[in-house]
This record gives structure tokens, C-alpha cells and sequence, in this order.
């Protein structure tokens, strides 16, 4: 049985700007949609993940 190697290669750009970018477009997706669920699961997804930015912020050691 062969195994395949894991893919050890790092995203692009730091976990703070990958966060920011996924806010960033969840709004602009959610601007271009009519009002109702989709468009407020959008919304929704784009200020938890501003709260998990700021919950990261509070938890990383001062520089």
C-alpha cells in the first residue's frame, strides 16, 4: 500500500490577512444580493469572523 504525503505547504499570507480577506468578501458578496437569508448568513459569517480577529488580537503576546 503506497501512502500519500500530507500537504505540508503553508496558505499564503498570515491568519490575521486570510481572515480579513474572507470578511471583506462575504460582505461584498453580500451587498450584490436582495435582502433574506442567504444574504444575512453572509452578513453573519462576515462579523463572526471580525470577532474571531479580535478574539486572535487579545490572545497574541505583545510585540
Amino acid at each position: 500500500m503506497i501512502k500519500k504525503k500530507r500537504n505540508r505547504s503553508r496558505p499564503p499570507g498570515s491568519f490575521e490577512d486570510r481572515l480579513q480577506k474572507f470578511a471583506e468578501d462575504s460582505r461584498m458578496a453580500a451587498r450584490k444580493l436582495p435582502p433574506g437569508r442567504e444574504r444575512e448568513t453572509l452578513m453573519k459569517k462576515a462579523r463572526q469572523t471580525e470577532t474571531v480577529m479580535e478574539v486572535s488580537e487579545w490572545l497574541m503576546p505583545d510585540k
